[in-house]
Parts: structure tokens; sequence; C-alpha cells
């Protein structure tokens, strides 16, 4: 676990997971994955029962801009006050990782799915909500979800106990795994707009991630 968590190693896996959003992006665009989008996306609706509907509409209320953009706030004032200026410099990753969210929804020729799919039964109406665009890749939910998650993991894991740690990070990942699941069943995105966001907000959390100071040396070798 130690070693999968050196600073050196996450670099790496950071910047290889960002190709591979590149290397992803392209095939998306060029509508290799549609039929096995449509295919799960009607396989995960069959399989799940009807009673997960509210809980995972209530999961995209949480991983909305706003309600994510609240807790991205409260981090960055967190790191400032911490005097952690290269980590609150770091979570800026994350509007940058938006605004590639937002070329690739503009210009990545992907429709999102038609409304006959769509399962959503909580009517939030968030500022945000009322924009929209024809096509859906990236997952801006599955961005910034998996964004905060991995940073808030890398610092639970640098910065606090063990126990901590391991109540803390199964929680952090179950959230991530049902926003996944519920991108795809509740029909607001297909499972490569899913995998995209998923891709392009893990890189983006690791490399703002591997900026937090290690509290103790001998956790985790920082070399």
């Amino acid at each position: 676990m130690k070693k999968l968590l050196n600073k050196k190693f996450l670099l790496t896996l950071g910047v290889i997971f960002f190709f591979l959003f590149i290397l992803y992006s392209y095939f998306v665009a060029k509508e290799v994955f549609t039929i096995i989008d449509f295919d799960l996306t009607v396989k995960i609706q069959d399989k799940l029962p009807s009673r997960v509907d509210y809980p995972f509409s209530f999961f995209s209320v949480l991983g909305s801009a706003e309600i994510t953009g609240i807790i991205w706030f409260f981090l960055l004032i967190i790191m400032c006050v911490k005097k952690f200026w290269k980590v609150a410099l770091g979570l800026f990753l994350l509007p940058l990782a938006l605004a590639i969210e937002v070329f690739g929804k503009l210009f990545v020729h992907h429709p999102s799915p038609p409304y006959l799919f769509y399962k959503g039964v909580l009517d939030v109406n968030f500022p945000l909500h009322f924009t929209h665009s024809d096509y859906s890749y990236p997952s801006g939910h599955e961005t910034r979800t998996a964004f905060l998650v991995v940073f808030i993991s890398l610092y639970i894991f640098y910065r606090l106990n063990k126990k901590l740690n391991l109540v803390l990070q199964p929680i952090l990942y179950g959230i991530l795994a049902i926003m996944s699941v519920s991108r795809v069943y509740l029909g607001e995105h297909w499972t490569s707009d899913v995998i995209g966001g998923f891709l392009i907000g893990v890189s983006f959390g690791i490399l703002a991630g591997i900026l937090i100071p290690v509290k103790s040396r001998s956790v985790l070798n920082d070399s």
C-alpha cells in the first residue's frame, strides 16, 4: 500500500490516466462505443430495482456543480489556512478539468441518452442545471466526484492516522462507485461518458493530491 502511494509512482499514474483520457476521447469521438453504451444502459436499468431511483437521484444532486463547488471551496480554504499554498494551487486543476469537460460537450460528437432512459425523481433546480448541451462526453458529475474523492483520499492517507484511513477510505470510494453507476442507471450519461469523466477526474485528483505534505515520514517515503 505504501509503495503504491509513493509520490513518484502516483505522478506517473496521474500522467498515464491523462493520456488514457485523450486516447479514450478519440475513440469516443469516432463512435466506437455506441452499441456498448446502449447495451450497458439497458442491462443496468433492467438489473437494478426501481427502489434505487431516489438514492441515486440524491447522488445526482450531491454531484452537482453547486454542491461539489462548495466542497471544493471548503477544501481550498482549509489548504490556505494550513498554508499549504502548493496544494491550494493544485486544487485549481479541478476548474481546468471542468473546462476540458465543457470543451468535450461542445465539440466531441457524442449525443446524450434519449429521454426514454431518464429515471431521475428529484426535481432540484440549481441554476447550472439549466446549462445543457446536445453532447454528453465526459460526465461532469463523474469528473468532479472522482477528483474530490481522490484528492480527499490522498489527504487522509498523508495526514491522518491508520484507523481513520480504514474507516474513511471505503466510504469515499463507495461514493465514487455509486456515483458512477447512478449516472448510467438514471439515464443521464452513457458508460463511456462516465469512464471519460473518471479518467480526467482521477488524473487531476492525483496530480493535485501528490502536493499534499506527508505528516509523518514513517508513514510514507516522500522521495
